[in-house]
């Protein structure tokens, strides 16, 4: 019993730790409100970490040091609280549950505890970045049953059609597919090696960016992983013998949103170009 007691308290710490608020600064130069390199890594690497978390809010503080007058500290510090909300959107974050993005102007000198003037006002220029996750996290809903892939293509198609080639979906910020999305394309691949009268275009979609912008590639830092997303798609077909006669991709970028979990906006469709006759793979 005392074993078993064990177990469950440090699984229920586990689901703890997973759930509290989690914290991360971003620093900056003096009257600078781009984000340095070093501290760009950084940040994508919390942005890694809190991806797999139900977030229920972020808030974003932007800060500046002591100096400048009030008036321009309020512009500085909000210019830097904006330009993390900036790398979030890129990064296909969710938007909507970024709750503030607020420039507080100057921290007291006094506030950190660092005799150094100099490291002390170095620490100060900052944006605080807060995220609030579900605790406990939501119970998810259930997947409205749709029909197979292979079953669309097999069935009765004309030029205009479209279809959402459901569970492939992406590591947010990435071209790489997810390890569960492996079986459906490999389904793709066999249907389409069978019904040779289909031409096609492959649409990569992307989530949560400003407006209608494409997301930055973390691989490659371009900014097309919409149009990364749908060549990876065309590659992998033609690899499995697909012709790329019949083949085309295209990046949508963030132009049809679909509403609900951002992550099936990280999706890929086929709008079908053509079906006449059968000239090989």
């Amino acid at each position: 019993m005392k074993i078993y007691s064990l177990i469950t308290l440090l699984f229920t710490s586990f689901l703890f730790a997973q759930t509290e608020t989690m914290t991360h600064e971003v620093y900056f130069e003096t009257d600078k409100f781009e984000v340095p390199p070093t501290e760009h890594y950084r940040l994508l690497l919390f942005l890694s970490e809190i991806e797999t978390l139900d977030i229920q809010k972020v808030s974003i503080y932007g800060f500046t040091d002591d100096r400048g007058s009030d008036s321009y500290n309020l512009v500085l510090s909000q210019n830097r609280a904006n330009s993390i909300k900036t790398i979030f959107s890129n990064n296909e974050f969710d938007e909507s549950i970024i709750t503030n993005v607020d420039g507080k102007g100057e921290i007291l000198l006094k506030l950190v505890k660092e005799e150094d003037i100099h490291k002390i006002r170095g620490l100060n220029r900052k944006v605080e970045i807060i995220v609030q996750p579900y605790n406990p996290p939501r119970v998810q809903k259930a997947l409205e049953e749709k029909p197979k892939v292979e079953d669309i293509i097999k069935g009765e198609l004309k030029a205009g059609d479209k279809f959402t080639l459901d569970n492939i979906l992406f590591k947010t910020g990435y071209s790489k597919l997810l390890p569960e999305s492996k079986p459906v394309l490999e389904n793709l691949a066999e249907a389409l090696l069978e019904r040779k009268d289909i031409y096609f275009t492959i649409q990569g979609h992307v989530c949560c960016t400003q407006n209608s912008r494409d997301a930055i590639d973390r691989k490659t830092k371009k900014r097309n992983l919409s149009v990364a997303r749908a060549k990876f798609i065309y590659d992998y077909l033609a690899k499995k013998g697909v012709s790329t006669r019949r083949m085309k991709y295209v990046g949508m970028r963030r132009k049809f949103p679909l509403g609900g979990d951002p992550k099936f906006d990280r999706r890929v469709e086929i709008l079908v170009t053509y079906v006449g006759e059968s000239q090989g793979n």
